[in-house]
């Protein structure tokens, strides 16, 4: 067995250290054009009907595996292959996100839909780079540490430009908060400018055809590779799935208020999530890929069953807590460990646009839940439906096994 990473590697690694700034940079611009833009705009009186067309901005983000290829493809005149890409982007949302802020939303609506369009394609696109850096940079043993790094610095990013946006557009206006978010962002391209280089030589596709046909042949010419992209699918479905209604379980299904949801459950949530985070690469350095897999997924299958025991209590503070902090607990660690698997699937030559398709691949299944989730509540009843949660998260958890040998080796580390 190869040497695991230990936590004395991970002080002044620069390529973990990327991970995180570049993590931060990816999660700023996220709230901006979504949750922050719908309470600035509700805050100025728009219709809820305004807002509520306003959330299909997001839509860049699903689809972003189309224009993948063509950041593989071609190569920026600076800062290389990856970093110059992150470079042109980070500094094209810093202006939006800035003229975002100039607008006055009651007068401007359709510059603002616009803006808020154009930025969510320039995060979704930088997104693309990022996680196509990373897999071209981390060592096969820092992959779990830099997939945690990535998503505590986008969970930071994200509650600067959420929680304390909405802040501190009360003292400062909406107007200067979008400016210092601006400033901000502007300052992530000092970060990527001094983030490392790959250590290997990648020679991109020699044309946009070659982009997208290579590495999909790449990916299903491998030994077992529709049932490795079948995992994919199934590795989060059960875990999706008890969380697509969990909020409105907790005010409709036992009786908790909003205030009550808002202050504890989402409270315990963030800290839940962030504590799994740093768990979940701090176990994947120890155990590699597919142990942590396993572990985690059959946690975040058995923590659904949380959510029946909440069913039955009723509106029980304490077991509230208990449930969604482990919950998320588990869902965290899953998430880390499934970032890196992702990674490990990925060829540094078309990690752009490989990486893009199988992050849709997983989401695919997941973004249809929440009807089939109502209608099998309606049949069943809460309880039931989280035990069928957990039920649902068994196939992958069984294909993972039969996978086994596959998995180990992805990873040198095993």
């Amino acid at each position: 067995m190869a040497e695991r990473l230990k936590i004395s590697d991970v002080l002044g690694n620069r390529r973990v250290a990327a991970a995180l700034t570049l993590g931060f940079a990816s999660g700023l611009p996220f709230n901006l054009a979504q949750g922050t833009l719908q309470a600035w705009l509700a805050s100025v009186g728009l219709d809820l009907k305004t807002i509520g067309w306003l959330t299909l901005v997001g839509v860049p983000y699903t689809f972003k595996f189309l224009w993948a290829p063509f950041l593989d493809r071609f190569v920026p005149p600076f800062f290389g292959r990856r970093r110059g890409w992150i470079v042109l982007f980070q500094a094209a949302i810093a202006v939006v996100v800035a003229l975002l802020g100039l607008q006055a939303p009651s007068d401007t609506i359709y510059v603002v839909a616009l803006l808020a369009v154009l930025l969510s394609f320039l995060s979704a696109s930088q997104d693309v780079v990022i996680d196509a850096y990373r897999t071209d940079t981390l060592r096969p043993v820092e992959r779990g540490i830099g997939s945690t790094a990535v998503q505590l610095g986008w969970r930071l990013a994200s509650l600067i430009s959420g929680a304390v946006a909405l802040v501190l557009s009360q003292y400062i206006g909406w107007r200067n908060t979008y400016l210092l978010m601006a400033v901000f962002m502007a300052a992530t391209l000092l970060l990527t400018a001094n983030a490392p280089e790959p250590e290997r030589a990648v020679v991109p596709p020699s044309s946009l055809r070659a982009a997208v046909m290579e590495p999909l042949k790449n990916l299903l010419a491998r030994p077992g590779a529709i049932a490795i992209l079948v995992l994919v699918v199934l590795y989060k479905v059960g875990d999706a799935a008890a969380l697509s209604l969990s909020t409105a379980f907790l005010i409709k299904g036992v009786g908790f208020t909003a205030a009550e949801v808002g202050a504890v459950a989402k409270t315990t949530m963030i800290v839940s999530i962030l504590l799994g985070t740093a768990i979940g690469g701090l176990v994947f350095a120890r155990l590699g890929l597919f142990r942590s897999l396993l572990i985690f997924g059959i946690l975040q299958a058995v923590t659904n069953l949380l959510y029946s025991w909440l069913a039955l209590a009723g509106h029980d503070m304490a077991v509230m807590v208990v449930t969604v902090g482990f919950d998320n607990l588990a869902g965290a660690m899953g998430a880390t460990v499934f970032g890196a698997f992702l990674m490990a699937l990925c060829d540094v030559r078309f990690s752009a646009f490989q990486f893009a398709a199988l992050s849709a691949l997983s989401a695919a299944a997941r973004s249809f839940i929440g009807p089939v989730a109502a209608y099998l509540i309606g049949q069943v009843g809460w309880t039931e439906f989280f035990v069928l949660t957990f039920l649902a998260a068994v196939p992958g958890l069984l294909l993972l096994i039969i996978l086994r040998s596959r998995i180990v080796a992805m990873d040198s580390n095993l």
